[in-house]
């Protein structure tokens, strides 16, 4: 488990909310800083690993827990 600088709620939202709010909020991080992001759309999991991918953010980890996606990124 990583511990994050900043935990970014987005239960609850659709595709694309939670890439547009993990995007904002990563710009506003220092590089090294963690993000945790919580999502409940099943789509976040495709959607972030592609993001991550395509921004060059590192996704350290990501697990799902009763319904809940949790993602780590690295800001790098």
């Amino acid at each position: 488990m990583h511990t994050p600088d900043k935990t970014l709620d987005c239960k609850g939202l659709n595709c694309p909310l939670p890439i547009l709010q993990t995007k904002k909020a990563m710009d506003g991080m220092d590089p090294g800083q963690v993000l945790e992001m919580l999502s409940t759309d099943p789509g976040s999991k495709n959607d972030i690993a592609a993001w991550s991918k395509r921004t060059g953010n590192e996704l350290m980890e990501s697990a799902e827990d009763g319904g809940v996606f949790k993602f780590y990124l690295k800001k790098t």
